[in-house]
């Protein structure tokens, strides 16, 4: 199988510190967490059980036994960071719950509430939102039908009411319908935040199908996944992901509790626009990974969008010859936003990480690098 992950890749994914994990180091996702699944612990009057599992998954963990079909496209390797053709780095933490049921069966609890925190893996694009190594949250409640007779959205609402009211006090959400795999009467979680509607969660009730390979014949449950860097930075009004991990010591020192941001000085961003030849299959995803994965500079990429694309046969000779154009091929305007978290960066600067993003992309056997003046 090709687009394996390398060894040195594999082991950099790895070396990523877990920011809910406070044996790694200390940060305010840590207290988010806490507050989190007490309160659901306190409604229900339940158990619970934090686990932290490996972030190296079987294939079918992750998909086939959370019951996505085996064409989806989210198992792609475009998406899906592949250790070998049968391990990879897990997309959700949701990965490990298989396993987890299974082990329920051999004394099956009354009322369990399931706690799975950690850093999940996605090849995504880059802006202000998203990263490549987010961090996750499953919940999910497995009663015994004996003691609650059937769970129902009703219950799947107070859940979502009792987490927003913890985690984003004050804050506006929605409700919208979506589908799961693993759950029934899906439902996504998005909170207005400066006038966007930004998703923080998913959930539902638990499949009954899920729980049946598990033979938990006679429970039921509710399953929510959360983003909980989302979650910080809506907490926080922070206005960039990449301010969670600054060592920065004016933002790092802000990140050890859920107080509101102060803003730290304002650094100037640098807009570049760069015309690319690549591949028909080239999107914001793939190139977000790509950036993320080869350029040494990658963490001044603040955000990438494209801004249009063209078919070869939309475009005169005249450009094709320009840019070394192949049939086959579009040619893909890129505008690439850059701004350092701790400093102003000179265009001498800008122009090398400009240059290095078109050198990783650009497919054409012409080049056009900025210089610097």
């Amino acid at each position: 199988m090709t687009n394996l992950l390398s060894k040195q890749a594999l082991s950099n994914a790895l070396s990523i510190s877990d920011l809910t994990d406070p044996r790694q180091q200390h940060h305010g996702m840590q207290q988010l967490l806490e507050e989190i699944h007490l309160a659901l612990a306190k409604k229900w009057r339940c158990s619970k059980q934090l686990l932290r599992t490996s972030p190296v998954v079987p294939l079918e963990n992750n998909y086939d036994r959370l019951g996505y079909p085996a064409e989806g496209a989210a198992r792609d390797a475009r998406y899906t960071r592949y250790i070998t053709e049968k391990l990879i780095l897990r997309t959700q933490t949701s990965a490990a719950i298989p396993d987890i049921l299974d082990g329920l069966r051999i004394d099956p609890p009354q009322d369990l509430l399931l706690i799975l925190p950690g850093l999940v893996y996605r090849r995504d694009s880059i802006d202000r939102l998203h990263c490549g190594e987010p961090h996750q949250l499953d919940l999910w409640r497995i009663v015994d039908k004996k003691k609650i007779p059937m769970v129902t959205r009703e219950q799947l609402l107070e859940m979502i009411a009792t987490v927003m009211e913890v985690a984003l006090p004050d804050m506006q959400w929605r409700i919208t319908h979506s589908p799961h795999p693993y759950t029934e009467q899906g439902l996504q979680i998005d909170v207005l935040w400066h006038d966007e509607w930004v998703e923080v969660g998913e959930c539902g009730i638990a499949a009954r199908k899920i729980l049946r390979q598990a033979q938990l014949n006679q429970h039921s449950g509710l399953a929510m996944g959360l983003g909980l860097d989302r979650l910080m930075l809506l907490r926080k009004n922070i206005p960039d992901i990449r301010l969670l991990r600054s060592q920065e010591p004016r933002i790092r020192s802000q990140m050890n509790d859920l107080e509101a941001y102060k803003p730290v000085s304002t650094l100037p961003a640098i807009v570049r626009d760069i015309s690319l030849c690549t591949s028909e299959t080239l999107n914001e995803e793939i190139i977000g990974d790509t950036i993320r994965s080869h350029l040494p500079e990658a963490e001044c990429v603040e955000s990438l969008c494209i801004k249009s694309e063209t078919a070869y046969g939309d475009l005169p000779p005249s450009a094709h010859k320009r840019m070394g154009m192949l049939a086959g091929q579009k040619n893909l305007l890129l505008q690439v936003t850059l701004r350092h978290m701790e400093r102003t960066l000179t265009d001498e600067e800008a122009n090398t990480i400009r240059n290095g993003v078109y050198g990783l992309l650009h497919q054409g056997h012409k080049q056009e690098l900025a210089m610097s003046s």
